[in-house]
């Protein structure tokens, strides 16, 4: 069943929203400062392109540095990330077929707008 939901998914909306992590993992990546985000929105951006079967949960070694980091990324790219999970939730809920989709959506908007202090882990395992 997992692997019908991702492949529903990869088609009605994962491939565009990995491309719009992509694409702010790359602008992050162009400047040096901003590495550390690049990287964050590449792991998310492979998490959103199949994400039925992982899990996103904190990690215990985050601290004061991911906490100022997620409110930088929040500005700079967090919510417009958030704004394309909401849009693309609510266009999925609207059939019946894409209800458990939009829900997967909405159930992605905290981790685009705070992304570092997180790791994605299997959901038979979802414990660090």
């Amino acid at each position: 069943m997992k692997t019908l939901l991702n492949l529903i998914w990869l088609v009605l909306a994962g491939f565009w929203l990995a491309v719009g992590y992509a694409v702010a993992g790359i602008i992050c990546c162009v400047l040096i400062v901003t590495i550390p985000f690049g990287i964050a929105s590449f792991r998310i951006a492979a998490y959103t392109l199949w994400p039925f079967g992982r899990t996103i949960v904190d990690k215990r070694s985050a601290g004061a540095g991911a906490l100022l980091g997620n409110i930088i990324w929040i500005v700079v790219a967090g919510w417009w990330l958030a704004l394309g999970h909401l849009t693309t939730g609510i266009a999925l809920c609207l059939t019946i077929v894409g209800i458990p989709l939009g829900v997967a959506n909405f159930k992605l908007i905290p981790v685009s707008l705070v992304p570092l202090g997180k790791t994605i882990v299997p959901t038979d395992r979802p414990f660090v």
